[in-house]
């Protein structure tokens, strides 16, 4: 009788994973890794408006200065 209760137990500890539970940490991470990238390319991007902004305003050069 104690091998049967035991074996009982265990075998409730072993439930399967949670669909739901897997399905809102997905979404939470996938939340978390989407604004991350988002705020990466809207710092390039303004890297790169800053730069044709001065490119424009000729305050730089792309053209290398002769000596």
């Amino acid at each position: 009788m104690g091998r049967a209760q035991g074996h009982k137990v265990a075998h409730a500890t072993l439930k399967g994973p949670s669909v739901v539970k897997e399905l809102v940490i997905g979404l939470a991470l996938g939340l978390a890794a989407g604004g991350l990238w988002k705020m990466h390319h809207w710092n390039e991007q303004r890297k790169t408006r800053a730069f044709y902004d001065l490119l424009e305003r000729g305050e730089i050069s792309v053209v290398a200065a002769e000596e």
